[in-house]
């Protein structure tokens, strides 16, 4: 007996309601242009950048914390850039993906 068969005795006149679930729900404005994420090196280190991201302040800050805890790793945002520290191009397309994004990959 899985859980919805458990409700359906516990309610029997409840009716699930049929909720689309095509686009995820998010905290921070989706856009229609992609975001370009490509890999650098600076002074020898390997980072990963993403441009195109044409929101409020807020949410560049929002989603920079939230890729730097999902990756542990560290990185910023200035001149309208998310910097995180090291070669994480396919995690984050995947993370960006998942949240609703368009990305796409410039570069190696």
């Amino acid at each position: 007996m899985d859980l919805s068969d458990q409700l359906k005795q516990l309610f029997p006149d409840h009716e699930p309601s049929k909720e689309e679930t095509t686009v995820p729900k998010s905290d921070i404005w989706l856009q229609e242009a992609p975001i370009i994420c490509k890999y650098e090196k600076r002074k020898g280190k390997p980072i990963t950048i993403l441009e195109g991201y044409t929101g409020a302040d807020s949410d560049f800050k929002t989603l920079t914390k939230e890729l730097k805890t999902k990756l542990s790793v560290g990185g910023s945002y200035k001149n309208e850039q998310i910097i995180i520290q090291g070669d994480y191009r396919d995690k984050i397309m995947q993370i960006l993906i998942n949240k609703g994004f368009k990305v796409k990959r410039v570069g190696g």
